[in-house]
């Protein structure tokens, strides 16, 4: 039978290249929107909120009432959010930690009792490069991230006795659209950090365009789906960007952080 994927954040971007990809190569696959009727899509397509619970309730169960399981669910939707910690609006910060970490962990909440009861599933969240260290004007980005990494970690040795198999897939720079969903938090006139965060947009902005084809990431996706005995982490993008993971492993604080700051021109 066709393994049945719950994709969610499949309208656009990364999501949008992994949904096709997956359904091009005969997986079964349900993607989520918040406004599915506007799309024209080839997989199918159902309404979703991951900021609401009961809207990810009855995805979920729309699903499983069509299909009767749901075999892969992909924690794909996420949000941008850009600015000087000191400049943000903490409103937004609390935005940003409802869509990439609250909202995953209650998509994970609502389809896992299923999984339990089948005995077997596989949940793979999307996370980042970025969540493996703190970047400057995009900290709370890699916080919200970096915290999805952790609740993996912990959320996979609680599910494993039921069959239940939980990795992190986290995507370097690729080429979509993310940066015009970002929040942006203005350069305000008066900021201490004008100069240096207009630069630094500018940058942001340019890594995105420049970025990888998000087709390598829905092929590392299908292999991870493929692959029995998965690990929990995957470091999806160019060489760099997973060697600069590396660095900060064995590179002592001050040397780190001054690379990253001569990255930033900071």
């Amino acid at each position: 039978m066709s393994k049945v994927i719950f994709i969610t954040g499949a309208s656009s971007g990364i999501g949008k290249s992994i949904a096709t990809y997956l359904h091009n190569n005969k997986y079964t696959v349900y993607g989520t929107s918040r406004n599915p009727d506007k799309l024209k899509l080839p997989f199918a397509m159902v309404a979703l909120d991951v900021t609401d619970e009961v809207s990810i309730k009855e995805a979920i169960e729309k699903v499983i009432t069509k299909e009767g399981r749901i075999d892969v669910l992909i924690n794909n939707a996420g949000k941008g959010i850009t600015g000087p910690i000191e400049d943000t609006p903490t409103d937004e910060m609390r935005a940003n930690f409802e869509t990439n970490f609250f909202g995953a962990i209650d998509v994970m909440k609502a389809v896992l009792p299923s999984m339990r009861a089948q005995k077997r599933g596989l949940i793979i969240n999307t996370t980042s490069i970025a969540g493996y260290m703190g970047l400057p004007f995009r900290g709370i980005y890699s916080a919200s991230k970096g915290a999805l990494e952790l609740v993996t970690e912990a959320l996979s040795m609680e599910v494993k006795q039921f069959g239940v198999r939980i990795v992190n897939a986290a995507p370097g720079d690729f080429a979509t659209n993310i940066a015009a969903g970002r929040y942006h938090t203005p350069v305000f006139e008066e900021s201490a950090y004008k100069e240096k965060y207009a630069e630094n947009l500018a940058l942001m902005d340019s890594h995105v365009s420049s970025g990888e084809d998000p087709l390598i990431m829905a092929k590392a996706i299908h292999q991870i789906i493929k692959n029995k005995n998965p690990r929990i982490h995957y470091k999806i993008g160019g060489f760099m960007e997973k060697f600069s993971i590396v660095l900060k492993r064995i590179l002592p604080d001050k040397v780190y952080e001054k690379l990253l700051m001569n990255h930033y021109k900071l």
